[in-house]
């Protein structure tokens, strides 16, 4: 598994490209973005809205059922199938390197997903796009597990997978090196966080789980292990659990 830092994931492409493999449960696992964040989203009405690395759809169909259509672009074609089965619209390619075909937006999304864009490619796309005086809105879920869950997971993380990231801990601070805040294509930068809570059962969990690259990236059997042990652990402490989730969005105007 390639080393990459936080900020350089987009530097792993086999992490970045990892999702197509499981692209149903992908869908059926993922947290919806909160209603609240999508309303806001409405608010903007966008006549022409894009989604980048849309995977399969769900801030389209979000967005669609304030009535507001989305095109998207989505790298992995196995993600854009599910998406176009839930009628998006979704053209596939890496957006850097995207053909807009002299087409523009007065709103972008990106959900769960900068984090994979090569930085200075993606502001430069985004300030191609996007019109002057739209908005680009980039946002990512987190989930904060019961005290108790979250500590019976570190220890089985520890022994079964150290190297890998214990999902369920949200971070003390998060500390913002946004790349469009030195750009001079862009203005009003906004940061805002909706919070909400989700209920899991030990399956929904582990589907969830599933579904993140580093994940994805450990060995089957090994996952497989770790999974087991993750499946005992809520089923021991009662079989489901509510998690508090947080999510963070930036916002910005293009100028």
């Amino acid at each position: 598994m390639t080393d990459v830092k936080d900020l350089e994931l987009h530097l792993d492409r086999g992490r970045a490209e990892s999702f197509g493999s499981i692209a149903v449960e992908y869908d059926k696992h993922r947290s919806p973005f909160p209603d609240e964040l999508i309303a806001d989203l409405a608010k903007i009405q966008p006549d022409r809205v894009l989604d980048v690395a849309s995977g399969t759809g769900r801030v389209g169909r979000q967005l669609g059922a304030h009535g507001i259509a989305a095109l998207s672009v989505e790298l992995d074609p196995r993600m854009a199938e599910v998406a176009r089965a839930h009628g998006i619209e979704t053209e596939v390619a890496r957006f850097e390197e995207w053909d807009a075909r002299s087409r523009s937006f007065d709103l972008v999304t990106i959900g769960d997903a900068w984090h994979w864009f090569e930085p200075a490619a993606g502001v430069a796309k985004i300030g191609q796009v996007l019109r002057k005086g739209g908005t680009l809105a980039r946002f990512f879920n987190t989930h904060a597990l019961p005290e108790n869950l979250l500590e019976s997971f570190e220890s089985i993380y520890a022994k079964l997978a150290p190297k890998v990231i214990v999902h369920g801990k949200l971070p003390a601070k998060i500390e913002w090196k946004d790349p469009l805040e030195s750009s001079p294509l862009f203005a009003n930068h906004e940061k805002r966080v909706y919070e909400w809570k989700r209920s899991f059962d030990a399956d929904g969990w582990i589907g969830l789980t599933n579904t993140f690259s580093d994940h994805q990236r450990m060995d089957p059997a090994e996952r497989a292990k770790l999974f087991e042990s993750l499946h005992a652990a809520i089923s021991f402490l009662g079989g489901r659990f509510v998690a508090t989730g947080k999510t963070y969005a930036l916002f910005a105007k293009r100028v």
